[in-house]
């Protein structure tokens, strides 16, 4: 009898361009980016695959640096992972690198921080071209007051009056390690969130939040106002889904400390 392979763990990093998708979590009735995985996975493996991320995306969220594990016996070289499933995946998914990790390694419980980042265009027109991939705002937003409301978000908050109505979570406490906004050329605005987790809804409630205070309907101070309420409906709108993407997982402690040590030196 032929000797039975151990199973390995499959770590992937992916990018994908959330449009066309009901979000990461695989649903009965819509299609998601973890069922189109499993689909291309259980393909190329001939197993059935159970593909764990490190975390979900709502609908119409991008990544540019997902990951996921996966255990298999096959056999296959790891290139195999990269170019075998790209030639299998859709436009909108690429599998940019395949490792393999220990196999206690957790896409989810293993992470340490991620990194989210949320873009807006503040021009008078709006793109066609950059319509699936940012929030148009046509009015004046006021840089400085973003900038001084945003230290309020560092270190550790519960964070319930940006996460979703009627999320049901136990603990609504997250560590942020870093957050800024950035102007660049021809409009472009970036926010960037660095945290040991983030609330369903919270990144995009912040960037609505912070948007209201950048055309002056709030305060800069209002937003540890609205941190220290815990209550939703203190908070602004929700920023549409498009403008976000899930940037990086960060997985060492070394890593996640330069980039703390770089972010309080700015």
């Amino acid at each position: 009898m032929p000797a039975t392979l151990s199973p390995r763990n499959i770590k992937l990093l992916i990018e994908y361009d959330g449009s066309a998708y009901h979000g990461w979590q695989r649903q009965q009735n819509a299609l998601t980016i973890q069922e189109v995985l499993e689909t291309s996975l259980s393909r190329l493996t001939r197993e059935n695959i159970r593909l764990i991320g490190s975390g979900r995306t709502d609908a119409g969220v991008h990544a540019l640096g997902q990951v996921a594990n996966f255990t298999t016996v096959t056999d296959l070289p790891l290139s195999a992972f990269r170019a075998g499933l790209n030639r299998l995946l859709p436009a909108d998914i690429a599998i940019l690198a395949a490792q393999e990790v220990a196999p206690e390694f957790h896409a989810r419980y293993a992470a340490l921080a991620k990194i989210y980042e949320y873009r807006l265009l503040n021009r008078p027109v709006r793109s066609p071209v950059h319509r699936a991939y940012c929030w148009w705002l046509p009015m004046f937003l006021d840089e400085a007051a973003i900038k001084q409301a945003i230290a309020a978000l560092i270190g550790e908050h519960d964070f319930s009056a940006f996460q979703t109505s009627g999320s049901i979570i136990k603990n609504p406490v997250r560590r942020v390690w870093a957050a800024s906004w950035e102007q660049a050329a021809a409009g472009w605005h970036r926010f960037q969130i660095t945290a040991n987790g983030f609330l369903r809804g919270m990144v995009r409630s912040l960037v609505g939040t912070l948007v209201d205070i950048g055309r002056g309907k709030r305060r800069p101070e209002d937003l540890a106002l609205i941190l220290a309420s815990q209550d939703r409906s203190q908070a602004g709108p929700r920023a549409p889904a498009q403008g976000l993407y899930l940037v990086q997982v960060i997985y060492d402690q070394q890593d996640l400390e330069k980039l703390t040590d770089s972010a309080s030196s700015d």
